[in-house]
């Protein structure tokens, strides 16, 4: 029996994801639109393989722990990952008939020179199949604490779920936890406004399903099929990116003529908004660590057709080498990404606690370098996709206390800069908390978790 397509993608994939370290998305794509003739509903099933066993390996991880004398995890890779895809295809995916899943697992396995494991996996397949109708509530144990039962029925680690239910509430809790493992909305940007129209149909021609963006007036979603390979994406008339990373660089109120500084710019979608609204006559300067991003943002500037943008290769940890000060800056920090769970599920197992109070220190150097290069009346915005307190109001907490003369934008006025942007019956204090931060949750808009803060020089 053939290994299908698909599967062979996924699995492939999969196994860079773990061993590699690699990002499922980069991964995922590059394989796609390099295998030949690829059929949509192929494509479709080995990014639904792909993701949903990411999102749900803890679970699937339980459920196999129950047949097994050795934990998955303590499988040799390819064991493992065989196991799971044939459990999620039985578990979650009630088109595929479960002896399809167990077969094209098995030979999955023998693809991969384990067929030793081969009995193995039918074995267990098999029992998974037989419990599949059974909710996995009923499968746990007495006795699970709750934070540790949320976290295997939702397929997320125990500390992280912990945080949250100390935050947010159990209710409030469990509602990002289900947005963490539904598939995103694939959101564009449309560079082109009067020519909406002619995009949009452009789009809907080529087989594409295209609704109207949740927040903001120039946003989309796409489904049923890839906009990046249509002429709107080769010409520039659109990118794809989430909402809540459209509205940031909105947010600082670029005008005209304004010198601006993208930090941490890659891979460019906040830099191309910047670079339109300082027009022919203002200057944008995106910079990022790593050449090799520095490349794909000139890849991406050329596509957009942007004039007015020079790229650098710094790090914004240390003193910022440029010359003279900036009108308006924005500081896109890196971090952790738990606001991105839903699109990038594999950072869930790889993030740790500690990586918190890490990334905190790195912000926190970013953040101090750049107000330093910051102009008297000039605005910067710090921004991040992450949910986390350490990461967010902590590092602007750090930067007023050592930084004089900086002070936070009125709420107020940061809602009037956004509000002109946003889609009919979207109002700008939906985005903004109590303590006058911009924040997107997965769970109440649909989008990326980001936050940012909005600063200003006197």
């Amino acid at each position: 029996m053939a290994v299908s397509i698909s599967r062979k993608i996924a699995f492939d994939v999969l196994q860079r994801v773990e061993a590699e370290g690699a990002h499922a998305s980069d991964v995922l794509h590059a394989k796609l639109d390099t295998s030949a003739e690829l059929k949509p509903a192929d494509a479709a099933l080995a990014t639904e393989l792909v993701m949903g066993v990411l999102r749900w390996r803890r679970l699937l991880d339980f459920l196999l722990d129950r047949h097994m004398k050795k934990p998955v995890e303590r499988l040799d890779l390819p064991v493992a990952i065989a196991l799971r895809m044939g459990a999620y295809q039985v578990r979650f995916l009630s088109r595929i008939p479960a002896s399809a899943a167990v077969n094209e697992s098995v030979e999955i396995v023998k693809r991969a020179r384990k067929s030793s494991a081969a009995s193995l996996i039918n074995a267990v397949l098999r029992k998974i199949a037989s419990e599949a109708a059974t909710p996995a509530a009923a499968i746990l144990p007495a006795g699970v604490a709750p934070a540790e039962r949320l976290a295997i029925l939702h397929s997320h680690p125990t500390w992280m779920v912990e945080r949250w239910l100390a935050r947010f509430g159990e209710g409030d809790t469990i509602a990002l936890l289900e947005a963490n493992n539904r598939a995103p909305r694939l959101s564009c940007a449309i560079h082109a406004p009067d020519a909406r129209v002619e995009t949009v149909r452009a789009l809907e021609k080529a087989g594409m399903h295209v609704e109207d963006g949740k927040l903001l007036k120039t946003a989309f979603a796409v489904s049923g099929g890839s906009p990046a390979r249509s002429e709107a994406f080769r010409s520039g008339q659109i990118s794809i990116q989430d909402e809540a990373s459209q509205a940031i660089p909105l947010l600082l109120g670029v005008r005209a003529g304004d010198r601006v500084l993208d930090l941490c710019a890659a891979p460019g979608g906040k830099t191309a908004a910047l670079a339109r609204a300082a027009g022919s006559g203002g200057t944008v300067i995106a910079a990022d660590l790593h050449a090799h991003r520095v490349r794909a943002m000139d890849a991406q500037c050329k596509r957009l057709g942007l004039q007015n943008v020079q790229l650098v290769e710094l790090d914004a940890t240390q003193p910022i080498p440029l010359p003279g000060e900036f009108d308006r800056i924005l500081v896109d920090a890196p971090c952790s990404g738990t606001g991105t769970l839903a699109r990038h599920p594999e950072i869930r197992w790889r993030l740790r606690p500690e990586n918190l109070s890490e990334s905190q220190k790195l912000q926190t150097q970013i953040l101090a370098n750049a107000l330093r290069k910051l102009a008297a009346g000039g605005k910067l915005a710090y921004s991040t996709c992450s949910i986390e307190p350490e990461e967010n109001e902590h590092v602007i907490s750090q930067a007023l206390r050592k930084s004089p003369g900086i002070h936070p934008i009125p709420p107020a006025d940061a809602r009037q800069m956004l509000a002109p942007h946003l889609a009919p019956g979207v109002n700008a204090s939906s985005l903004f908390a109590a303590d006058g931060f911009f924040r997107t949750s997965p769970a109440a808009h649909r989008t990326d978790g980001f936050f940012a803060a909005l600063l200003e020089k006197s």
